[in-house]
């Protein structure tokens, strides 16, 4: 079964555009996506401590790497202590119920 090949988009970061192909239904994902590295790359760049536009989206990569770790560690404990407080809620239940 052949797929149909959108027609790339076109994104801007750091004024200058690149074509990327996608599948439709993430088109607004990957626009979303690419205005969030165009911030990141300006700030890094109006910082004016990194010269390159090869360096700055390193830079760019590496920061956005490092908040997505932190947002993953997070994630695992909030899953953590959700799964305890089942647990414990599940146990008093328990509890509960074999004292009737």
């Amino acid at each position: 079964m052949m797929s149909e090949m959108n027609p790339p988009i076109k994104v801007q970061i750091l004024g200058k555009e690149y074509p990327i192909s996608c599948p439709e239904d993430q088109q607004h994902e990957l626009l979303i996506a690419a205005r969030y590295l165009d911030d990141k790359m300006r700030q890094i760049r109006s910082a004016g401590r990194v010269i390159g536009t090869e360096r700055i989206a390193v830079m760019a990569a590496l920061n956005i790497a490092h908040e997505l770790l932190q947002a993953q560690q997070q994630n695992k404990l909030l899953s953590q202590e959700l799964q305890d407080r089942f647990s414990s809620l599940h146990d008093r239940l328990d509890a509960a119920l074999d004292t009737d």
